[in-house]
């Protein structure tokens, strides 16, 4: 038999499980296929970033995910150390969740997100997620349950599925998208090569439970505490830890004693269990293409990333939400051809920027890491002048990794065929400094206005019009209802925030994008002009043109 779906998701990853149940809440039917029959046990990620969090909460997650997160009480330090019984060398202080919530409302201008990040493991959030894509109705969730092959159709696209059992599952689908991690098989089918640098270090994962809080949380409480040694990762803040290192060299994986690892980090030994290690070779890669015809990818089947900076999941949940509010609106019908084209063009430029910010952030560690000379850690005044010139050579390092506020919340597509640039459009590039502008193309800032709202908390689920005047929509409103364009008009009272907001009015994606901006146009042809082009559909916006110069 076969099963007939809108989309196949291969891979039940963060991204897939994210893109699939974005599908569904945007009325499309999902068959999600994973080769594993439950989720992973490897701590592949431990930030969610505010952008991600701002998405999960469009969708309804964000308070699901929070619920099984690290308190909200808790900071987000990253801490240079000597070993742990040894000195702590400098701290970057990072506020806790509750902080910066309350940081959101004082700091009311626009340069802060909606949502705060949250600390999590990718081995807690992923049950939650699977739980998510279960209870909903539209989404057929088959794990161990393998992509096998696809054969591409005039009608859709024919994908050949491998159960446990080693029968096969025949799916036909309108759209396959494969989130199926850097080993792609999609990719692989399709033919598309990564490009970049492969294998930029070994690095040994040791995932391990200890309640040795005296020595493992010495200074308080830290998200990280870093040495030359590696990365001590604290999943929970109380019993759960990841240590990265650096592979010992000359040594086979299996060879590898992970205890001694931990052991030389924190300088003595400790009672532990290790729960789970491996040898691992991140990289710096990205697809030179997102797909062709009705097969697409997301996700680490486009971008590979070392994790610092945590731009790998997060970077993919973008990918998940640009594609999936277009692939539903393709199927729904409102969707030009220019609307799936547009996904390449929006979010490879942003893989490519995160790609570059992850090596830059790791060039800094590996700075860092050679100020690690034999006197930093002898128990002698030479020994205190060390560290503390290593000190201040670390804080004049900077810790940009945590700090790029500019590549996590201000990347914008500006000149992107769904988007209605005017002359001179631009969005800044730095990647530290978030600079919040109504450009469209960029994310439209978050503010929390007179009645304690947050902008945010007023847009609709598919486009939204956001007049900030006495304006007459009737047009555009009537355009949009012409093309089956869902559209949700908002009227807001924008006091004390009118420089952020210069236009009278912002046309908002579903995925919180400026993609127009301006005086609403009160003819029936220039109207329609914006709505085509938004969805992609210029063609149609020229004819409507051309008929009514005619």
């Amino acid at each position: 038999m076969t099963t007939s779906v809108d989309v196949v998701v291969a891979g039940g990853g963060p991204v897939g499980m994210t893109l699939a149940y974005v599908l569904a809440e945007y009325g499309v039917d999902v068959l999600l296929l994973e080769r594993n029959p439950t989720t992973t046990t490897h701590p592949k990620m431990d930030i969610t970033n505010a952008r991600s969090m701002e998405l999960f909460e469009k969708i309804g997650l964000a308070d699901r995910l929070r619920a099984v997160s690290v308190p909200e009480s808790q900071p987000f330090d990253v801490s240079w150390i000597t070993t742990l019984n040894g000195h702590e060398l400098h701290r970057f202080v990072y506020p806790s969740v509750s902080e910066v919530r309350e940081r959101l409302h004082r700091i009311n201008d626009g340069t802060q997100p909606s949502q705060p990040p949250m600390r999590v493991s990718q081995v807690i959030i992923e049950p939650v997620l699977k739980q998510a894509i279960e209870e909903h109705p539209r989404i057929d969730v088959r794990f161990a349950t393998a992509f096998d092959r696809f054969e591409e159709d005039a009608d859709g696209v024919m994908v050949t599925a491998i159960a446990a059992d080693g029968s096969e599952q025949l799916i036909h689908s309108k759209w396959l998208v494969g989130c199926d991690g850097g080993g792609s098989r999609v990719r692989t089918q399709l033919g598309i090569e990564l490009s970049g640098r492969a294998r930029v270090n070994e690095r040994f994962i040791t995932h391990f439970y200890s309640e040795a809080r005296e020595l493992l949380q010495r200074w308080g409480a830290a998200w990280h505490y870093q040495s030359s040694r590696g990365t001590l990762v604290a999943q929970n803040d109380r019993d759960v830890w990841t240590l990265l290192t650096r592979f010992p060299e000359g040594m086979k994986p299996e060879d590898v004693d992970p205890s001694a690892l931990l052991e030389a980090f924190v300088g003595e030994p400790i009672e532990h269990e290790v729960i789970v290690s491996n040898h691992w070779a991140p990289h710096l890669l990205v697809a030179d293409s997102y797909g062709r015809g009705r097969v697409l990818l997301a996700g680490d089947a486009v971008h590979q990333y070392i994790p610092t900076g945590g731009y790998g999941m997060n970077t993919g949940i973008g990918d998940a939400f640009d594609l999936g509010w277009k692939l539903a609106a393709t199927i729904a019908g409102f969707g030009g051809p220019e609307l799936i084209a547009s996904y390449e063009i929006e979010r490879r430029p942003v893989a490519l920027v995160n790609c570059a910010g992850s090596g830059r952030h790791n060039d800094v560690r590996m700075a860092i890491a050679e100020l690690y000379v034999p006197e930093l850690f002898e128990e002698s005044e030479a020994g205190a002048q060390a560290r503390r010139d290593a000190s201040a050579k670390i804080a004049a390092y900077g810790n940009a990794e945590n700090e790029s506020f500019g590549i996590e919340l201000g990347y914008a597509y500006v000149g992107s065929p769904v988007v209605v640039n005017g002359e001179g459009d631009r969005a800044s590039d730095d990647p530290i400094d978030y600079v919040p502008t109504t450009t469209p193309g960029a994310r439209v800032p978050s503010v929390y206005l007179a009645d304690g709202s947050n902008l945010y908390d007023h847009l609709g689920e598919w486009f939204t019009l956001l007049t900030f005047a006495s304006l007459d929509t009737s047009a555009i409103e009537a355009a949009a209802q012409s093309a089956g364009v869902p559209l949700t008009v908002v009227r807001l009272d924008i006091a004390g925030h009118e420089q952020l907001y210069p236009e009278p009015a912002l046309l908002v994606r579903p995925d919180q994008h400026v993609a127009w901006r301006g005086a609403p146009p009160t003819d029936r042809a220039n109207a329609f002009a914006v709505i085509a082009k938004v969805t992609g559909n210029s063609a149609q916006a020229d004819q409507v043109r051309r008929a009514a110069a005619g």
